[in-house]
């Protein structure tokens, strides 16, 4: 048993309980840095990493009717076809240094993203109210689904995006949408997603199954624990040293 890996997956899920924020921000620079994985690889193992920890959660949305599933099937309807596709390009592609840069320049946004995402958490919606009067319902739609596209590139790229980066997207289209409905079906479209470009990555050879599972095992308990702490600590200050932490992995990860 890895317990390096152990322990690491229950400081992921410490973190995933207490933030709400997604694994994958976390989870692969520390498979970069720590388990001294290729972008690549850490990336695909992410991605299972991702969705396995999420199906718990995503089913105990639909159980509370928590989704929205008009709102998560647009979504996918964009992010399967783009996933899908973005693994295609990377099948044509050889694993070149420039292309790993690509895979590490990206995952490196994504975190740099995130953190901007977390960081105005509490801005969003009043920028999604303000937007609603150039944006009529017949168009949300249509956005919504470009919404999945961008997505479905980011997370198949990065491993990164379907967690806090889908929120922000779904609060900023509908920010009348009170908080569950949005965790709820940003869960239910994240599962999928992540299974598809896990998938994806998995027929590339780019998933290291033997780290996944005590790295699972760690992040299970952790989650619970997490959720236990969260009621104890404040919002600003879990927020402040997860920001510090996204912008310091992503400016690492770029240079």
């Amino acid at each position: 048993m890895d317990w390096i890996a152990v322990l690491s997956g229950l400081g992921v899920g410490i973190i995933v309980g207490i933030t709400g924020v997604g694994g994958g921000s976390l989870m692969t620079p520390l498979l970069l840095s720590v388990f001294k994985l290729s972008p690549a690889v850490a990336i695909g193992t992410d991605l299972w990493f991702a969705a396995l920890t999420k199906i718990s959660g995503s089913v105990a949305h639909a159980r509370h009717g928590h989704v929205k599933w008009g709102l998560t099937g647009l979504l996918l309807l964009g992010s399967i076809p783009a996933s899908i596709g973005t693994v295609a390009v990377m099948h044509m592609t050889e694993i070149t240094k420039g292309w790993a840069s690509t895979l590490t320049f990206s995952l490196g946004i994504a975190l740099l993203l995130t953190a901007v995402v977390v960081a105005f958490k509490k801005s969003w919606q009043a920028v999604g109210l303000r937007l609603e009067r150039y944006i009529p319902e017949s168009r949300k739609p249509a956005l919504t689904v470009i919404c999945g596209v961008i997505l479905g590139v980011l997370v198949s790229l990065s491993s990164i995006g379907a967690g806090a980066i889908g929120a922000t997207l779904i609060l900023l289209l509908y920010p009348r949408l009170e908080a569950r409905y949005i965790v709820g079906s940003d869960i239910a479209h994240a599962v999928p997603l992540t299974l598809v470009a896990g998938i994806g990555h998995a027929t590339l050879g780019n998933v290291n199954w033997g780290l996944l599972l005590p790295l699972l095992m760690g992040s299970m308990p952790g989650i619970w624990l997490g959720a236990q702490l969260t009621r104890r600590l404040p919002d600003g200050v879990i927020r402040g040293l997860l920001c510090g932490s996204l912008v310091l992995a992503g400016w690492k990860v770029i240079h």
